[in-house]
Formats: structure tokens, C-alpha cells, sequence
């Protein structure tokens, strides 16, 4: 294996988050708003309907995982998955952000949930095995970091563009259904696009048949018994719970609080714009003070800044706002890199303990936590909404006013210390991990010898 990747790997490889920062971003920041204001499906019900679909992928990740791990042909295990699952994950955009017009609350739940689970399905299908790719193209420490500064470049391009061009996107079309669609199908497209480009770009590593596990119930037992990535699994889930729930939110606080639900697209794309010019920053961060070190003081400064607008945002005035959310922006950054930097090294501690690798229901699992912490914060939002006493398109009262700070400073914060508090006992550093590559080549070589 090549520990050292030229600069046209990197980028075609970074390339295909774009689709997943797509689907990550239209549904955090737009799919409760979707349902809960054009659907006019019941707050908490959307909720329950987005964690159902959440529950059919928790049984199927791991399996589309363990094929992934088990293909052969001749474009490699992962690489068939982005080509034929793109344009399916394209046209799923569409099915999801097409108002159905039915009029009873159940009709409309079935129909959430239904393409909700098809959103997902096919997201897994492209997502699990381009993930996988990462471990696989190199095992140096710091090259890993790079290689996920230019993944996770694009996944703020993707959610720039998804949260900032997405209204202005909608007032293209004549009303805001024909504008949830049209959105969709352009997103869906660029999405579908995006992994065609990293299916042609990335040359994919040929794995042993000797180092692959023996099937999906020997490889999630490898995976839940790998101590250090249940650690960052653990931080992963809650962090990204925190982040889709402020983002979910960031529209009801613009909306009813400040009272101009316009300038929520100016806060986005502050936002992501600071997380994306500090991407560099925190890639050097993390060579220089160490991953872990470097989150935990990345989404720490998140949480301060979060806080400080939940409460006082709508009294500074537009600027002071988005000044806090540029602040948001730089901490956010470091959950870009560092959790995709690191996921990587458990990985190899795992292989190091079992002899056997997993990546694809390793990723399995990590994918279903990425979209589980979008379903439970959905989850959480609407049944929050609704014990606030949120009405749609309506003066709020007093009470449900102070819900809507809550639920997108202080709900969110305490999962961000939570995730924190995990990360300290994170045991993977340097030193300890270049101390595993020895271990695996000992391994190794005592494979070769027999």
C-alpha cells in the first residue's frame, strides 16, 4: 500500500462526500421544516416517522457492510456500489421532498416514513463503501488527516451550497411545493454526479482474501469489541446530534425569535464559510496538538458560541448574530476533520487484535450513527416543538419561545458534553498508534512465513 497519495487521489476521492453532505444537510436543516410546514404533518409525528426509517436501517447497514467487505469484481469491493447506487440516490431527493397532498395525519406518516427508508437505503448503499476506501488507500497517521481535509472539504461545499442555495433555489419555481422539488432534483443530481467523478477518479487497493472476516456476525462482534472505536463512536453520535438538532432549529429561531426567516440563508452559509476556511487549520491542529486534543477544544468553542446565541442572538441584532455564528462556524470545523482523521486508526488497532478487517460494517455502523443522530435529533425537535406549544406560521407564545432557545442551545449542548467527556478517555495517540502498525507487521510477516 501506498502511504503517500498524490494530490489527484485526494481530490477525486474528496469528491464523493459532496453526496453526502447533500443528504445530510437537506435532511437537517430542511426535511422537519418540510414536513412539519408544507407536508403539515404534526410535529411529533414527523419525528417518530424520520427515527422509524432509522430502525430499518439500523438492520440493514450492517449487511450492505459485509457485501461491501465480500464483493469481487473487476472494479474492486466498493467502487461498483457508487456507480450503480448514484442515480437511484439521485431520484430519491425528489421522492422525499414531493409533498404527496394527502389529507389524513396517517397517510401522510406512511409516507414519510416510506420514503424516508428508501432516502436511506440507497444512501447507505453508496455511502458505507466510499467510506470504507479511506483506511484502505493509506495507513499514515498524518496522511489520513490530509485525505479527510479534502473529504470533508467538500462536505462543507455540499452543505454550503445545500443550506445557502436552497431557498433562493425554491424561489426559482412557482410556490414552494414546485420549490422543494425543483431543489431536490438539483441536489440530486450534483449528488449523483459527485460519486460517478470518484467512482473514474480513485484507483481502488486490492485487499488479501486472508485479512477479510469470516461474516456479518463475526465482523460486528470485531466491531463492538474494539474498545477504541466504540470511544469515538460514541463522541461521533453525540456530537452529530448536537450539530443536526441546531441545525434543525436554526430556521424556527430565524423565523419566529428573530423574525426573518430570509436571513437564516446569510447565517448558514457564515457558517459553513468559517468552517470551511478553518478546514486547513484544524487539519494542522490535529498534526500539531493531537485529534483528540483538537476536537474536543473544536466543539467546545461550538458549544460557547451556540449558547451565547440561543439566548442573547435575537436582542444583539443581525451582525452580533452572525459574528456568533462565524465563532460557531470555526469550532464546527474540527468536527469536519478529526472524528474522520481518527475513525481510521481504530480501525487498524482492530485489525491488529483480530487479524481480520471489516471496514464495510465498521462504516455500516458509523454511517447508521451519523444518520441515527439526524433521525433522534428530528426526533427530539418535534416532540420538543410540540411539549412547547410551537404552532406553524404563527406568533409564538412566551413558552414556546424559551422551547426553541432550549432546544438549540441547551439540548444540543449537553450532547456536546457528553461527547467530550468520552473523547478524554480516548486512548489512541501517535505514539500508540505507530505502535499497532508494528504489531500488525509482526502479524503479518508471521502470515507470510506459514
Amino acid at each position: 500500500m501506498n502511504n503517500k497519495l498524490s494530490f489527484k487521489s485526494k481530490l477525486g476521492f474528496g469528491v464523493g462526500e459532496f453526496s453526502s453532505s447533500i443528504f445530510f444537510t437537506l435532511t437537517s436543516f430542511w426535511l422537519m421544516n418540510f414536513l412539519t410546514d408544507e407536508v403539515r404533518l404534526s410535529a411529533a409525528i414527523a419525528g417518530t416517522a424520520l427515527l422509524v426509517g432509522k430502525i430499518w436501517d439500523a438492520v440493514i447497514d450492517p449487511f450492505i457492510g459485509y457485501f461491501s467487505d465480500k464483493t469481487k469484481s473487476r472494479w474492486g469491493r466498493r467502487r461498483p456500489y457508487l456507480l450503480f447506487f448514484a442515480i437511484p440516490f439521485g431520484a430519491a431527493f425528489v421522492l422525499m421532498f414531493r409533498n404527496p397532498e394527502i389529507a389524513s395525519q396517517s397517510g401522510k406518516f406512511v409516507w414519510a416514513m416510506l420514503t424516508y427508508i428508501f432516502f436511506c437505503t440507497v444512501y447507505s448503499f453508496t455511502n458505507i463503501p466510499y467510506n470504507a476506501l479511506l483506511p484502505e488507500m493509506t495507513t499514515d497517521y498524518n496522511e489520513r488527516t490530509n485525505i479527510s481535509g479534502f473529504k470533508q472539504l467538500f462536505a462543507v461545499i455540499g452543505t454550503l451550497l445545500g443550506a445557502g442555495a436552497a431557498m433562493p433555489i425554491m424561489a426559482l419555481f412557482a410556490g414552494r411545493t414546485a420549490g422543494f422539488i425543483g431543489m431536490s432534483a438539483i441536489f440530486g443530481f450534483l449528488a449523483s454526479l459527485s460519486l460517478i467523478i470518484t467512482f473514474f477518479s480513485v484507483k481502488e487497493p486490492k485487499v488479501l482474501e486472508s485479512q477479510k472476516s469470516g461474516n456479518v456476525i463475526g465482523s460486528l462482534k470485531d466491531v463492538f469489541s474494539n474498545k477504541p472505536y466504540l470511544l469515538i463512536l460514541t463522541t461521533w453520535f453525540a456530537n452529530s446530534t448536537a450539530v443536526a438538532i441546531m441545525q434543525s432549529m436554526l430556521i424556527y429561531y430565524y423565523k419566529y425569535l428573530i423574525g426573518n426567516a430570509d436571513s437564516v440563508t446569510m447565517a448558514m452559509i457564515t457558517l459553513l464559510i468559517m468552517t470551511m476556511i478553518t478546514i486547513p487549520l484544524w487539519v494542522w491542529l490535529c498534526k500539531k496538538i493531537g485529534k483528540k486534543t483538537a476536537y474536543i477544544s473544536g466543539m467546545t468553542l461550538t458549544l460557547a458560541a451556540v449558547l451565547t446565541f440561543a439566548f442573547i442572538a435575537d436582542q444583539l441584532g443581525n451582525v452580533p448574530a452572525l459574528i456568533l455564528m462565524a465563532f460557531a462556524g470555526v469550532g464546527f470545523a474540527s468536527h469536519y476533520v478529526a472524528p474522520w482523521a481518527i475513525v481510521p486508526d481504530t480501525m487498524e488497532h482492530g485489525y491488529a487484535e483480530t487479524g481480520r478487517r471489516s471496514e464495510g460494517v465498521y462504516y455500516s455502523v458509523w454511517t447508521f450513527v451519523i444518520a441515527l443522530g439526524g433521525a433522534l435529533a428530528g426526533f427530539l425537535v418535534g416532540q420538543g416543538l410540540e411539549l412547547f406549544g410551537y404552532v406553524p406560521d404563527a406568533v409564538q407564545s412566551a413558552q414556546s419561545a424559551m422551547g426553541i432557545r432550549l432546544l438549540i442551545g441547551v439540548l444540543p449542548g449537553i450532547f456536546i458534553l457528553i461527547a467530550n467527556i468520552v473523547l478524554l478517555i480516548y486512548p489512541l495517540n501517535k505514539k500508540k498508534y505507530e505502535q499497532v502498525l508494528e504489531k500488525i507487521k509482526v502479524m503479518e510477516a508471521g502470515k507470510e512465513a506459514e
